[in-house]
């Protein structure tokens, strides 16, 4: 009886050598190479797995890159600091690193457009725009709930008068406030855009009129003054050409609406106002 039992304990104890054995063979017959410089930029990159490169997280961008797949600086949060590591880990001379900065198109606070209705529910833009849209007139127009500013990290969205802002020297360029605007008004620009048209609306400009004080009419003016051929009106809407405008301030300076913000410039329409006061 013994001898039976120390005979089975052999024959299991020589099988799971044996398995061992193959298991071992096998792992160093279809071992996956190690890839250091993956693993190098991966280490240099911020670990936010946000997609802001274009790729499903930092791992992928990372293997991309190795692999000269993917240009260096796509990675937003990094910043140049991390475009620098990962030109400097792939024996490059420099990065070609964009500030990219998330930017509202919609200035319609509360005291600027009216509502069509009262909506009673849960506390988010995505669920009020389930219900007939939202409840301001615009369809077109910020909720105001703060679905961006819950998702973003850097504390640089706040809620203001019903109206989404985003501090620019806060703003990493992450774009998870892009994807949790459920009426896609946020998008982004270069950090060194002059300006921007704080307005999606494609509405013609009479509806648009009835339902916000600040909203593009797409009257054409704005084209008409631009002498650097920086801005045009699409489908009933402004858009600057970020790599056309100087900053002149023409548009800003004839628009009708004032929806167009030119960074560091005062329109006439201010000066006139403060000259008043």
């Amino acid at each position: 009886m013994t001898q039976q039992i120390l005979l089975a304990v052999g024959i299991l104890t020589a099988l799971g050598l044996l398995a061992g054995l193959i298991l071992a063979i096998a792992s160093a017959v279809m071992a996956v190479p190690r890839n250091e410089k993956a693993e190098r930029l991966r280490d240099a990159l911020p670990g936010a797995n946000c997609g802001a490169c274009g790729y499903s997280g930092c791992e992928a961008y990372a293997e991309a890159m190795a692999g000269g797949n993917a240009k260096v600086g796509l990675c937003t949060p990094g910043g140049a600091a991390v475009a620098d590591r990962t030109s400097e880990i792939l024996g490059l001379d420099g990065s070609d690193y964009q500030v990219m900065t998330a930017f509202v198109r919609c200035g319609g606070r509360e005291d600027f457009t009216t509502r069509k209705l009262e909506y009673i529910g849960i506390n988010s833009c995505a669920a009020a725009n389930q219900f007939y849209g939202g409840n301001w007139a615009c369809g077109y127009g910020c909720l105001g709930y703060g679905d961006c500013a819950a998702v973003c990290e850097y504390g640089a969205i706040t809620i203001e008068d019903g109206l989404a802002r985003v501090d620019a020297s806060l703003c990493r360029g992450c774009t998870k406030c892009v994807s949790a605007c459920p009426k896609s008004l946020i998008v982004m620009a270069p950090g060194n855009a002059r300006g921007v048209v704080r307005c999606s609306s494609h509405d013609k400009g009479g509806i648009v009129r009835k339902a916000c004080k600040v909203g593009c009419i797409g009257c054409m003016k704005c084209v008409k003054v631009c002498e650097h051929d920086a801005i045009h009106v699409e489908n009933y809407l402004a858009k600057i050409d970020f790599d056309k405008c100087i900053g002149c301030g023409a548009c800003a300076d004839n628009c009708p609406v004032g929806c167009i913000t030119i960074f560091g410039h005062e329109t006439k329409q201010k000066t006139l106002e403060k000259a008043k006061i």
